[in-house]
């Protein structure tokens, strides 16, 4: 109690003095950091640092600005997303690879300000797209971690993600999804699954056409459900008032 009673009395002091303990990615470049890159952030406080890839807009035109968090990145098959409920609550895998940020810190920062989502993702000939989302954010744990999004903007990889709007999150060991079976394990990765999918990005890393429905890492309005994507990446900014 008496560290966080510090720490409350520091930080204004610490950030007048030029240290800086950044929210998110954006508040990193707003702070002059303009490479692509791994970070820490703070967004649980001073004591409690997340590492965490910042895109900075190098790779996304110049229309799209900078300083996107990016809370979830498959890319190669390299880490195991079929995984239970704490470790998608407190995130794992390594920020310059693949990896999950972690639910409870979804809802920390989505809770302190408003985020734009946009998903990036690859076929294995080439193509990219993505879909763009004008508000998203994680409820409390209480509520499931429960997925708020709307405002949807194609860039070609159409909207595979507005269907699970409202739902809670699941694994294989907390159902809370919609289905009469258990749809994480059904489809083995964690999400924010209603009965069960339309996308499926943390589902298994396979490689492009599959003849296993919905089990790979599917964005359906994209490349429907035996298709199983190079890569994908889900990355949120905040919103300009």
């Amino acid at each position: 109690m008496m560290l966080r009673f510090v720490e409350v009395l520091l930080l204004p002091l610490l950030v007048l003095g030029d240290i800086h303990f950044p929210l998110d990615c954006e508040d990193l470049f707003s702070h002059g950091k303009t490479d692509s890159e791994v970070y820490t952030i703070y967004p649980n406080g001073i004591s409690f640092p997340v590492n965490v890839y910042c895109d900075m807009g190098c790779q996304n035109g110049k229309d799209e600005g900078a300083g996107w968090t990016v809370f979830q990145r498959r890319m190669d098959g390299t880490v195991n997303f079929y995984r239970p409920w704490h470790q998608y609550k407190e995130g794992f895998g390594d920020a310059s690879g693949e990896y999950w940020l972690g639910l409870e810190t979804l809802n920390l920062l989505t809770s302190k300000k408003k985020y734009e989502l946009r998903v990036d993702m690859e076929d294995f000939e080439g193509n990219r797209v993505f879909a763009k989302y004008s508000s998203f954010s994680v409820g409390s744990p209480e509520d499931g971690y429960k997925l708020t999004v709307s405002g949807f903007t194609n860039g070609g990889a159409g909207d595979s993600l507005s269907v699970h709007n409202d739902m809670k999150f699941s694994t294989f060991d907390k159902d809370q999804d919609l289905h009469s079976s258990n749809c994480a394990a059904l489809y083995l990765g964690g999400y924010w699954y209603e009965r069960c999918h339309s996308s499926n990005p943390n589902g298994v890393y396979l490689w492009g056409a599959v003849s296993h429905h919905g089990l790979g890492v599917n964005w359906n309005a994209f490349k429907g459900y035996h298709y199983s994507l190079k890569s994908i990446t889900m990355k949120i900014k905040p919103v300009v008032a």
